[in-house]
């Protein structure tokens, strides 16, 4: 099997808090690498990002990486996380530019996430193995692929050690995506983020919001199931084990599952991998 990792998002209730539990219980069991832990919508979870690293680290013994982003962050503050994270014996860190939070005016004191991986070096040297995010179907924001392709050559030469994709589910654009960074000279790890599908409207919503693009055929093939739920559940499974198996006989170093706090999606398509 390959290296695999779990991103996870900070609950807010008690509800959601068992939720996490359960998923992390259940999915520690296939040996992950580590579990990235994000900032939620926004960046309005900052405080919370912290105890759900805290949480999968020392309940559920997981390696663990804490979402960093540049958006309302002063030097002074993402120090102080870095010091916290640093003593806490945390050797990762997933540095993203992020959104501006709803509300908030200034942007912080970084624009770029490129500018904080070099503050992150500057700040604790090698002490992190940083991953930063790339975006196989250009970013939402870019002005075009070759202008996103730059801005991710410009992290990694910050100090990047590894990069996680958006999702998506076509395997070609990953490896051009791939081809190209190399031809920049870009020779660290990109990872396929995947997404299972567990929701397919939501995930719909969600991919329109972040630019990823799901092929007709995927969407033609979940309408043909109607509301037979335990049949979509199948297909789902099985499309994005096919996606997986193609990237990892395609040279990809690992996958990094979103797996939105719910272990069964995930599960269903590790267990097809086997």
């Amino acid at each position: 099997m390959p290296a695999i990792s779990f991103e996870f998002f900070p609950p807010k209730t008690d509800e959601q808090r068992a939720q996490l539990d359960r998923a992390a219980q259940q999915l520690k069991t296939r040996g992950p690498e580590y579990a990235s832990v994000t900032f939620g919508a926004g960046g309005s979870t900052l405080s919370y990002t912290g105890e759900t690293v805290a949480r999968l680290h020392r309940e559920h013994g997981m390696e663990v990486a804490p979402h960093l982003s540049c958006m309302g962050g002063t030097r002074a503050e993402i120090a102080e996380l870095l010091a916290g994270y640093r003593a806490a014996g945390y050797r990762r860190i997933v540095a993203l530019r992020g959104d501006l939070p709803s509300g908030m005016a200034s942007p912080g004191d970084f624009r770029y996430a490129a500018e904080l991986v070099r503050f992150i070096r500057e700040h604790s040297g090698e002490h992190f193995h940083i991953e930063v995010a790339a975006y196989p179907e250009t970013h939402p924001q870019a002005e075009d692929a070759l202008a996103d392709l730059r801005h991710f050559q410009a992290k990694v030469e910050a100090g990047a050690n590894g990069a996680i994709t958006q999702y998506f589910f076509n395997p070609d654009a990953y490896f051009r995506f791939v081809d190209d960074a190399r031809a920049l000279g870009v020779t660290v790890p990109i990872v396929p983020g995947i997404m299972p599908i567990g929701n397919f409207s939501q995930l719909k919503r969600f991919s329109d919001m972040c630019g990823a693009e799901i092929p007709r055929w995927i969407a033609k093939r979940m309408q043909a199931h109607g509301d037979d739920a335990e049949s979509i559940r199948q297909l789902s499974a099985e499309v994005v084990a096919g996606l997986c198996r193609r990237l990892l006989d395609g040279g990809a170093p690992g996958l990094h599952f979103y797996t939105l706090n719910r272990a069964r999606p995930t599960l269903a398509v590790l267990d097809l991998l086997h």
